[in-house]
């Protein structure tokens, strides 16, 4: 077997509808358009969502809710998933990243404090919650609140 004699799989390729290519192709004359309106027509169609002149489903239904320009998302991590880090390293976004517990920062990095630490380390993060500060304290660890 070579490239020369390499074909598709019987049947896994079809040649595309030839529209408008007379009688004998089955979709002559009008090409597979019907009669008339506004179909037919060079151009014609409506819009996706066009209901005939209905009031269409995205203007019937209410609007809710909105987003805030200033809302901060931060990248969580839990003190169960520190724990799988050396002890006494020190933890950072980048350091998190690399280990594979957050994909990117966003907008800072929050630790929070579900899971037991059992290893001094000194974290580096935007925020922290108020369980996550003292599990870290009591396992010997420092906190920078960047």
């Amino acid at each position: 077997m070579d490239l020369s004699n390499l074909s598709p799989a019987a049947g896994s390729v079809k040649n595309r509808k030839r529209i408008g290519r007379g009688p004998g192709s089955g979709t002559g004359k009008t090409a597979a358009r019907g009669h008339k309106g506004q179909n037919a027509r060079s151009g014609g169609g409506v819009k996706p969502g066009f209901e005939g002149g209905q009031m269409p489903l995205q203007r019937r239904l209410p609007k809710r809710g909105f987003t805030p320009l200033d809302r901060k998302v931060y990248a969580l991590v839990n003190l169960r998933d520190l724990d799988t880090l050396e002890a006494g390293s020190v933890v950072d976004a980048e350091a998190l990243i690399k280990a594979g517990l957050i994909k990117a920062a966003k907008d800072g990095v929050k630790i929070l404090g579900d899971g037991e630490l059992t290893k001094s380390l000194t974290v580096k993060a935007q925020k922290f919650s108020k369980s996550a500060v003292a599990k870290i304290e009591a396992a010997g660890g420092q906190i920078e609140e960047i």
